[in-house]
């Protein structure tokens, strides 16, 4: 009995001085604001295909129901830059090449959500004319966000009297940069 007391008492002992090195702080390190969509879109992108889908015929299931731009009308040519400030806050953005203007090719633009929506909507990129960003001139839903890597979807749709007609699928990427430049 003496020995079962003797080992229950080391063990309870045990159990005391660990439930106090415990206690230590755990140091994770410091504060880091989250990544924001803005980081990820920010940057130059070049398109590497486009995608006319008509949305009536989709609805309809006629086909074929999308058609492949990219090597015609230019679309090979099309640039896109999103632009932000010290802050990662959007500023300006920037469309060159000799693609068919399908939104404006210079603008503001800011986002609908500096993060990703937990119900899985697209968030919007609101294209502006102005740096107030008071009138709107066009969205982008962000179909695909970037990630590891560097790739992105946006589509652009036309709609009347609230339905859709026609999108136009947007797929970019950053273009590589070389180590002798």
């Amino acid at each position: 009995m003496k020995v079962l007391l003797k080992h229950l008492a080391v063990l309870l002992l045990l159990t005391v001085m660990f439930s106090f090195a415990a206690c230590n702080d755990t140091d994770d390190g410091h504060f880091v604001e989250p990544v924001t969509l803005y980081e990820k879109v920010k940057g130059n992108w070049v398109l590497t295909e486009i995608t006319e889908i008509d949305e009536t015929a989709k609805v309809s299931g006629i086909k074929p129901d999308e058609i492949n731009l990219f090597e015609q009308f230019d679309f090979n040519s099309f640039r896109i830059s999103f632009d932000v400030d010290a802050n990662n806050q959007p500023t300006s953005y920037k469309v060159s090449g000799n693609a068919p203007e399908l939104f404006p090719n210079n603008g503001y633009w800011d986002m609908s959500s500096p993060f990703p929506y937990t119900n899985g909507s697209a968030p919007v990129i609101n294209l502006y004319s102005d740096a107030n960003k008071t009138t709107l001139t066009g969205q982008l839903s962000i179909v695909s966000v970037p990630g590891s890597k560097a790739e992105m979807d946006l589509k652009l749709t036309r709609s009347s009297a609230g339905v859709s007609f026609v999108s136009y699928q947007y797929k970019l990427s950053t273009p590589i940069q070389s180590n002798e430049e």
